[in-house]
Protein backbone atom coordinates (compact mmCIF):
# COMPACT_ATOMS: atom_id res chain seq x y z
CA UNK A 1 0.00 0.00 0.00
CA UNK A 2 1.09 4.05 -0.33
CA UNK A 3 3.57 4.04 2.28
CA UNK A 4 6.15 6.83 3.13
CA UNK A 5 8.33 6.94 0.17
CA UNK A 6 7.68 10.60 0.07
CA UNK A 7 9.85 12.37 -2.64
CA UNK A 8 7.89 11.90 -5.58
CA UNK A 9 4.37 14.27 -5.89
CA UNK A 10 1.96 15.50 -7.78
CA UNK A 11 1.47 18.94 -7.75
CA UNK A 12 -1.26 21.14 -8.95
CA UNK A 13 -3.97 19.30 -7.60
CA UNK A 14 -5.43 20.81 -4.61
CA UNK A 15 -7.29 23.01 -6.78
CA UNK A 16 -9.16 20.41 -8.44
CA UNK A 17 -11.13 19.79 -4.91
CA UNK A 18 -12.53 22.90 -3.47
CA UNK A 19 -14.30 22.11 -0.09
CA UNK A 20 -16.95 25.01 0.63
CA UNK A 21 -17.06 26.55 4.32
CA UNK A 22 -20.19 25.38 6.19
CA UNK A 23 -21.70 28.28 8.12
CA UNK A 24 -21.80 28.10 12.12
CA UNK A 25 -22.56 29.58 14.82
CA UNK A 26 -21.29 31.74 16.41
CA UNK A 27 -17.77 30.32 15.53
CA UNK A 28 -17.11 29.51 12.03
CA UNK A 29 -14.20 26.35 12.24
CA UNK A 30 -14.60 25.10 8.55
CA UNK A 31 -11.02 25.53 6.81
CA UNK A 32 -10.95 28.04 3.42
CA UNK A 33 -11.81 26.58 0.36
CA UNK A 34 -7.93 25.32 -0.07
CA UNK A 35 -8.30 21.58 0.52
CA UNK A 36 -8.36 19.24 -2.05
CA UNK A 37 -7.29 15.68 -2.74
CA UNK A 38 -3.59 15.74 -2.38
CA UNK A 39 -0.57 13.50 -4.25
CA UNK A 40 0.12 10.46 -2.17
CA UNK A 41 2.25 11.28 0.67
CA UNK A 42 2.86 7.38 1.55
CA UNK A 43 2.95 5.83 -1.91
CA UNK A 44 5.71 6.71 -4.20
CA UNK A 45 8.61 4.29 -4.36
CA UNK A 46 11.72 6.46 -3.62
CA UNK A 47 14.00 6.53 -7.06
CA UNK A 48 17.93 7.05 -6.59
CA UNK A 49 20.89 7.02 -8.89
CA UNK A 50 24.62 5.32 -10.22
CA UNK A 51 26.16 3.18 -13.33
CA UNK A 52 23.98 1.42 -15.76
CA UNK A 53 23.01 -2.76 -15.39
CA UNK A 54 23.56 -5.29 -18.44
CA UNK A 55 20.24 -5.75 -18.74
CA UNK A 56 19.00 -4.04 -21.86
CA UNK A 57 17.36 -0.97 -21.82
CA UNK A 58 13.54 -1.73 -22.38
CA UNK A 59 13.53 1.47 -24.84
CA UNK A 60 15.94 -0.40 -27.36
CA UNK A 61 15.18 -3.97 -27.55
CA UNK A 62 13.28 -6.73 -25.96
CA UNK A 63 15.27 -8.55 -23.15
CA UNK A 64 15.76 -12.22 -22.61
CA UNK A 65 14.88 -14.69 -19.50
CA UNK A 66 18.65 -14.95 -19.01
CA UNK A 67 19.09 -11.45 -18.06
CA UNK A 68 22.13 -11.19 -15.93
CA UNK A 69 22.07 -8.47 -12.97
CA UNK A 70 25.27 -6.42 -12.84
CA UNK A 71 27.37 -6.75 -9.46
CA UNK A 72 27.25 -3.56 -7.18
CA UNK A 73 29.88 -1.42 -7.51
CA UNK A 74 32.00 -1.70 -4.15
CA UNK A 75 29.78 -3.09 -2.13
CA UNK A 76 29.88 -2.62 2.16
CA UNK A 77 32.13 -5.35 3.18
CA UNK A 78 30.39 -7.02 5.97
CA UNK A 79 26.03 -7.45 4.93
CA UNK A 80 25.71 -8.76 8.23
CA UNK A 81 25.53 -5.20 10.05
CA UNK A 82 21.96 -4.73 10.57
CA UNK A 83 21.14 -1.26 8.61
CA UNK A 84 17.55 0.42 9.92
CA UNK A 85 14.95 -2.13 8.70
CA UNK A 86 13.39 0.14 5.08
CA UNK A 87 10.21 1.43 5.52
CA UNK A 88 7.37 -0.79 3.68
CA UNK A 89 6.67 0.54 0.11
CA UNK A 90 4.21 0.21 -2.70
CA UNK A 91 6.93 -2.00 -3.90
CA UNK A 92 7.89 -4.02 -0.94
CA UNK A 93 5.38 -4.43 1.65
CA UNK A 94 6.24 -5.15 5.35
CA UNK A 95 5.96 -8.81 4.82
CA UNK A 96 7.25 -11.24 2.20
CA UNK A 97 4.30 -12.36 1.99
CA UNK A 98 4.02 -11.42 -1.66
CA UNK A 99 6.86 -13.55 -2.94
CA UNK A 100 6.19 -16.71 -4.33
CA UNK A 101 8.41 -19.28 -4.08
CA UNK A 102 11.18 -20.23 -1.27
CA UNK A 103 13.96 -18.41 -2.69
CA UNK A 104 12.17 -15.34 -3.56
CA UNK A 105 10.85 -14.93 -0.25
CA UNK A 106 14.42 -15.16 1.82
CA UNK A 107 15.55 -12.50 -1.02
CA UNK A 108 12.32 -10.10 0.14
CA UNK A 109 12.85 -11.22 3.71
CA UNK A 110 16.36 -10.25 3.48
CA UNK A 111 15.92 -6.70 2.42
CA UNK A 112 13.07 -6.27 4.98
CA UNK A 113 15.55 -7.14 7.70
CA UNK A 114 18.18 -4.79 6.26
CA UNK A 115 20.69 -7.45 4.83
CA UNK A 116 20.61 -5.80 1.18
CA UNK A 117 23.38 -7.56 -0.36
CA UNK A 118 22.07 -10.75 0.83
CA UNK A 119 18.64 -9.59 -1.18
CA UNK A 120 21.00 -7.92 -4.25
CA UNK A 121 22.83 -11.51 -4.71
CA UNK A 122 19.58 -13.58 -4.40
CA UNK A 123 17.34 -11.39 -6.76
CA UNK A 124 20.25 -11.75 -9.42
CA UNK A 125 20.63 -15.14 -9.23
CA UNK A 126 17.01 -15.12 -9.71
CA UNK A 127 16.53 -12.81 -12.12
CA UNK A 128 19.65 -14.34 -13.87
CA UNK A 129 18.49 -18.37 -14.08
CA UNK A 130 14.45 -18.08 -13.83
CA UNK A 131 13.69 -14.26 -15.48
CA UNK A 132 11.81 -13.85 -12.14
CA UNK A 133 9.86 -10.74 -12.15
CA UNK A 134 9.75 -9.83 -9.00
CA UNK A 135 13.27 -10.61 -8.36
CA UNK A 136 14.04 -7.85 -11.24
CA UNK A 137 11.71 -5.40 -9.58
CA UNK A 138 13.48 -6.16 -6.08
CA UNK A 139 16.91 -5.26 -8.16
CA UNK A 140 15.09 -2.48 -9.32
CA UNK A 141 14.15 -1.08 -5.89
CA UNK A 142 17.58 -1.72 -4.33
CA UNK A 143 19.21 0.36 -7.13
CA UNK A 144 16.42 2.89 -6.57
CA UNK A 145 17.14 3.47 -2.70
CA UNK A 146 20.60 2.77 -3.01
CA UNK A 147 20.42 0.10 -0.73
CA UNK A 148 23.53 -2.18 -0.63
CA UNK A 149 24.64 -0.66 -4.38
CA UNK A 150 25.03 2.74 -5.44
CA UNK A 151 21.57 4.78 -6.13
CA UNK A 152 21.47 4.68 -9.62
CA UNK A 153 18.28 5.53 -11.13
CA UNK A 154 19.30 4.25 -14.73
CA UNK A 155 20.10 1.11 -13.24
CA UNK A 156 16.38 0.91 -11.32
CA UNK A 157 14.65 2.31 -14.44
CA UNK A 158 15.90 -0.58 -16.64
CA UNK A 159 14.65 -3.05 -13.72
CA UNK A 160 11.66 -2.24 -13.04
CA UNK A 161 11.08 -2.09 -17.28
CA UNK A 162 12.16 -5.97 -17.04
CA UNK A 163 9.46 -6.82 -14.35
CA UNK A 164 7.20 -4.80 -16.18
CA UNK A 165 7.23 -6.03 -19.28
CA UNK A 166 6.25 -9.24 -17.47
CA UNK A 167 3.49 -8.04 -15.89
CA UNK A 168 4.28 -6.69 -12.54
CA UNK A 169 2.33 -4.44 -11.25
CA UNK A 170 4.45 -3.03 -8.33
CA UNK A 171 7.28 -2.51 -10.77
CA UNK A 172 4.95 -0.90 -13.29
CA UNK A 173 3.89 1.53 -10.74
CA UNK A 174 7.52 2.39 -9.79
CA UNK A 175 8.45 2.78 -12.96
CA UNK A 176 5.11 5.56 -13.46
CA UNK A 177 6.84 6.83 -10.54
CA UNK A 178 10.33 7.42 -12.04
CA UNK A 179 9.17 8.56 -15.37
CA UNK A 180 6.80 11.44 -13.07
CA UNK A 181 9.91 12.55 -11.02
CA UNK A 182 11.89 12.54 -14.41
CA UNK A 183 14.86 9.88 -12.68
CA UNK A 184 16.15 8.02 -14.63
CA UNK A 185 15.50 9.89 -17.95
CA UNK A 186 13.24 13.10 -18.74
CA UNK A 187 10.33 13.56 -16.88
CA UNK A 188 7.91 12.04 -19.37
CA UNK A 189 3.94 12.48 -17.98
CA UNK A 190 2.77 10.77 -20.76
CA UNK A 191 4.73 7.85 -19.78
CA UNK A 192 4.19 8.54 -16.04
CA UNK A 193 -0.07 8.41 -17.25
CA UNK A 194 0.59 4.95 -19.37
CA UNK A 195 2.27 3.11 -16.21
CA UNK A 196 -0.20 4.26 -14.34
CA UNK A 197 -2.98 3.37 -16.18
CA UNK A 198 -0.93 -0.45 -16.90
CA UNK A 199 -0.40 -0.79 -13.29
CA UNK A 200 -3.81 0.15 -12.26
CA UNK A 201 -5.12 -2.71 -15.09
CA UNK A 202 -2.77 -4.89 -13.33
CA UNK A 203 -4.86 -4.20 -9.83
CA UNK A 204 -2.20 -1.57 -7.96
CA UNK A 205 -4.22 0.49 -5.52
CA UNK A 206 -1.43 2.85 -5.34
CA UNK A 207 -1.41 3.38 -8.99
CA UNK A 208 -5.54 3.56 -9.35
CA UNK A 209 -5.00 6.72 -6.59
CA UNK A 210 -2.20 8.80 -8.80
CA UNK A 211 -4.21 8.05 -12.11
CA UNK A 212 -7.65 9.76 -9.99
CA UNK A 213 -5.75 12.50 -9.25
CA UNK A 214 -4.15 12.96 -12.51
CA UNK A 215 -8.16 12.86 -13.95
CA UNK A 216 -8.96 15.47 -11.54
CA UNK A 217 -6.10 17.73 -12.85
CA UNK A 218 -7.83 17.60 -16.24
CA UNK A 219 -3.71 18.03 -18.10
CA UNK A 220 -2.93 14.54 -19.26
CA UNK A 221 -6.50 13.56 -19.53
CA UNK A 222 -9.60 15.59 -19.95
CA UNK A 223 -10.93 16.35 -16.29
CA UNK A 224 -13.70 13.44 -15.11
CA UNK A 225 -14.43 13.62 -11.65
CA UNK A 226 -16.69 10.60 -12.54
CA UNK A 227 -13.54 8.20 -13.40
CA UNK A 228 -11.04 10.42 -10.64
CA UNK A 229 -14.26 8.75 -7.93
CA UNK A 230 -13.98 5.26 -9.58
CA UNK A 231 -10.38 5.31 -8.65
CA UNK A 232 -10.28 6.91 -5.77
CA UNK A 233 -12.85 4.16 -4.66
CA UNK A 234 -10.44 0.99 -5.91
CA UNK A 235 -7.77 2.41 -3.80
CA UNK A 236 -9.73 3.46 -1.17
CA UNK A 237 -11.25 0.41 -0.79
CA UNK A 238 -7.87 -1.52 -0.82
CA UNK A 239 -7.17 0.62 2.48
CA UNK A 240 -5.82 3.71 1.00
CA UNK A 241 -6.24 6.67 3.82
CA UNK A 242 -5.40 9.75 0.80
CA UNK A 243 -7.67 8.06 -1.61
CA UNK A 244 -10.29 7.93 1.08
CA UNK A 245 -9.92 11.02 2.17
CA UNK A 246 -10.37 12.65 -1.71
CA UNK A 247 -13.11 10.52 -2.42
CA UNK A 248 -14.92 11.88 0.96
CA UNK A 249 -14.27 15.08 -0.70
CA UNK A 250 -15.97 14.29 -3.94
CA UNK A 251 -19.18 12.96 -1.99
CA UNK A 252 -19.04 15.44 0.11
CA UNK A 253 -19.29 18.06 -2.92
CA UNK A 254 -21.06 15.55 -5.50
CA UNK A 255 -18.84 15.90 -7.83
CA UNK A 256 -18.26 12.68 -10.05
CA UNK A 257 -20.64 10.90 -7.20
CA UNK A 258 -23.86 12.11 -5.65
CA UNK A 259 -23.59 14.15 -2.76
CA UNK A 260 -23.60 12.24 0.34
CA UNK A 261 -22.15 13.67 3.42
CA UNK A 262 -22.88 10.18 5.37
CA UNK A 263 -20.54 8.29 3.06
CA UNK A 264 -18.24 11.53 3.01
CA UNK A 265 -18.15 11.08 7.17
CA UNK A 266 -17.77 7.28 6.93
CA UNK A 267 -14.53 7.61 4.47
CA UNK A 268 -13.20 10.50 6.72
CA UNK A 269 -13.22 8.48 9.86
CA UNK A 270 -11.72 5.48 8.02
CA UNK A 271 -8.69 8.04 6.95
CA UNK A 272 -8.81 9.53 9.93
CA UNK A 273 -8.01 6.26 11.86
CA UNK A 274 -5.20 5.74 9.44
CA UNK A 275 -4.34 8.33 10.43
CA UNK A 276 -4.46 11.18 7.35
CA UNK A 277 -4.22 14.91 9.01
CA UNK A 278 -6.55 16.52 6.09
CA UNK A 279 -9.08 14.26 7.24
CA UNK A 280 -8.45 14.36 10.81
CA UNK A 281 -9.76 17.77 10.44
CA UNK A 282 -12.50 17.79 8.10
CA UNK A 283 -13.85 14.84 10.49
CA UNK A 284 -13.80 16.89 13.24
CA UNK A 285 -15.85 19.68 11.50
CA UNK A 286 -18.12 17.50 10.48
CA UNK A 287 -18.47 16.25 14.28
CA UNK A 288 -18.67 19.75 15.19
CA UNK A 289 -21.24 20.76 12.75
CA UNK A 290 -23.33 17.72 12.51
CA UNK A 291 -22.99 17.21 9.30
CA UNK A 292 -23.28 13.54 8.08
CA UNK A 293 -23.18 12.97 11.91
CA UNK A 294 -24.30 12.94 14.83
CA UNK A 295 -22.92 16.50 16.74
CA UNK A 296 -20.48 15.64 18.94
CA UNK A 297 -18.81 19.25 20.07
CA UNK A 298 -16.26 17.82 22.89
CA UNK A 299 -15.38 14.78 20.66
CA UNK A 300 -14.79 17.07 17.92
CA UNK A 301 -12.60 19.77 19.97
CA UNK A 302 -10.46 16.52 21.23
CA UNK A 303 -10.11 15.61 17.76
CA UNK A 304 -8.76 19.15 16.73
CA UNK A 305 -6.69 18.71 19.75
CA UNK A 306 -4.71 16.08 18.58
CA UNK A 307 -4.76 17.69 14.96
CA UNK A 308 -2.97 21.32 16.16
CA UNK A 309 -0.67 19.37 18.17
CA UNK A 310 0.52 17.25 14.61
CA UNK A 311 1.35 20.92 14.17
CA UNK A 312 -1.58 21.82 11.24
CA UNK A 313 -2.02 25.97 11.08
CA UNK A 314 -5.48 25.16 10.01
CA UNK A 315 -6.33 22.32 13.20
CA UNK A 316 -4.54 25.09 15.43
CA UNK A 317 -7.06 28.00 14.32
CA UNK A 318 -9.80 26.07 14.53
CA UNK A 319 -8.65 24.88 17.93
CA UNK A 320 -7.95 28.48 18.84
CA UNK A 321 -11.79 29.47 17.74
CA UNK A 322 -13.25 26.73 19.98
CA UNK A 323 -11.44 27.49 23.24
CA UNK A 324 -12.29 31.18 22.69
CA UNK A 325 -16.04 30.17 22.17
CA UNK A 326 -16.43 27.49 24.80
CA UNK A 327 -17.95 25.27 22.24
CA UNK A 328 -17.26 21.48 23.61
CA UNK A 329 -14.41 22.44 25.57
CA UNK A 330 -14.16 24.81 29.19
CA UNK A 331 -13.56 28.23 27.88
CA UNK A 332 -9.93 29.31 27.80
CA UNK A 333 -8.82 32.45 26.83
CA UNK A 334 -5.16 32.00 27.77
CA UNK A 335 -5.22 28.44 25.43
CA UNK A 336 -7.19 30.52 22.74
CA UNK A 337 -4.63 32.96 22.43
CA UNK A 338 -1.43 30.53 22.35
CA UNK A 339 -2.97 28.56 19.47
CA UNK A 340 -4.55 31.23 17.29
CA UNK A 341 -0.51 32.91 17.99
CA UNK A 342 1.05 29.91 16.52
CA UNK A 343 -1.73 29.43 13.58
CA UNK A 344 -1.05 33.05 12.80
CA UNK A 345 3.24 32.11 12.79
CA UNK A 346 1.93 29.44 10.29
CA UNK A 347 0.23 31.11 8.11
CA UNK A 348 -3.52 31.52 9.16
CA UNK A 349 -4.75 34.65 10.23
CA UNK A 350 -7.70 35.36 11.32
CA UNK A 351 -9.50 38.55 12.30
CA UNK A 352 -11.99 36.98 14.41
CA UNK A 353 -9.62 35.81 16.77
CA UNK A 354 -7.20 39.32 16.62
CA UNK A 355 -10.11 40.96 18.23
CA UNK A 356 -10.67 38.40 20.71
CA UNK A 357 -7.63 38.04 21.74
CA UNK A 358 -7.25 42.35 21.63
CA UNK A 359 -9.97 42.50 23.95
CA UNK A 360 -8.22 40.41 27.06
CA UNK A 361 -6.13 41.12 29.64
CA UNK A 362 -2.51 42.39 29.31
CA UNK A 363 -1.78 39.09 31.50
CA UNK A 364 -3.45 36.56 29.81
CA UNK A 365 -2.11 37.78 26.18
CA UNK A 366 1.48 37.99 27.55
CA UNK A 367 0.72 34.35 29.28
CA UNK A 368 -0.86 33.25 25.84
CA UNK A 369 2.16 34.41 23.74
CA UNK A 370 4.78 32.74 26.71
CA UNK A 371 2.85 29.12 26.02
CA UNK A 372 3.40 29.32 22.05
CA UNK A 373 7.00 30.40 22.49
CA UNK A 374 8.50 27.09 22.11
CA UNK A 375 6.25 26.29 19.06
CA UNK A 376 7.51 29.39 17.28
CA UNK A 377 11.02 28.90 17.76
CA UNK A 378 10.48 25.59 16.17
CA UNK A 379 8.18 27.34 13.63
CA UNK A 380 11.71 29.64 12.58
CA UNK A 381 14.24 26.68 12.98
CA UNK A 382 12.15 24.68 10.84
CA UNK A 383 12.23 28.04 8.05
CA UNK A 384 16.38 28.61 8.60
Amino acid sequence: MIATLRPILLVGLAAAIVVPALAQAPIQITPPAQRGARAPQSAKPKTPQAPKPKAPSSATKKPTQKTVAPKPAAPPEDDQVRPAAPTATPFAPATPAMASGAALAEAFAAYQRGYYITAFTEATRLASENGDPKAMALLGELYSNGSGVPQDYKKAAEWFSLAAERGDASATFALAMLHLAGRGGPRDLSAAAKHLETATKLGHPAAAYDLGLLYLDGQQFPQDFARAAELFRRAADAGIPEAQYALATLYKEGRGVAQDPVEAVRLLELATRAGNLDAQIEYAIALFNGVGIAKDEPAAAALMRKAASRGSPIAQNRLARILAAGRGVAADPVAATQWHTIAKAGGVSDTWLDEFVAKLSPAEREAGERAAQPWLTAIAQSRS
